[in-house]
């Protein structure tokens, strides 16, 4: 599953299994045996990282520290775009094999807005900032994931810029 996860996020979801199964030093069949298609290769490898998001916001929602929570939030998403492009595009874009995580992610849209919210109870994100401002936020860094490589990298620098403007100084 590392193998797999590693090289679709590095080259791709049409990658094929013969190749997958040379970088685990396994044989094909080993693959096969454990996933009876390539599809259901990827379906694990993004269920493995669905479940990962979803770990990831049931400690920032347990965090009592609001602000340290979303920020932290945040920050992960941005890695997660530049680290798992691929895997993100398939789960947030128009890749049929995301489409079997549309129940998790609104339970995690649901679980930003929560964390969103509390921070701004907590007087942590400016006045005036709305949980759609914070999604609009998230869409431009999710945006920069479709740059090259060597352009993305761009994206920890826009984070750090929108964390800027959502959240109050500390």
């Amino acid at each position: 599953m590392a193998t797999a996860r590693a090289a679709f996020a590095a080259d791709g979801l049409d990658l094929p299994v013969r190749e997958i199964a040379r970088r685990a030093g396994i044989g094909v069949a080993t693959v096969y045996r454990h996933f009876p298609s390539r599809e259901d290769l990827i379906a694990a490898v993004l269920a493995e990282q669905v479940t990962r998001c979803e770990e990831e916001m049931r400690a920032a929602l347990a965090d009592p520290d609001s602000r340290r929570a979303l920020r932290g939030t945040i920050l992960r998403f941005a890695e997660q775009q530049v680290r798992d492009r691929v895997l993100n595009e398939a789960l947030l874009g128009s890749h049929a094999a995301g489409a079997a995580f549309t129940e998790q992610r609104r339970a995690h849209t649901q679980g930003f807005a929560r964390l969103v919210e509390r921070a701004r109870h907590d007087g942590a994100v400016r006045q005036g900032v709305s949980i759609e401002d914070t999604r609009v936020a998230l869409r431009a860094i999710s945006s920069f994931r479709a740059l090259p490589a060597e352009r993305a990298s761009t994206i920890p620098r826009l984070t750090d810029l929108l964390l800027s403007g959502v959240l109050t100084e500390e």
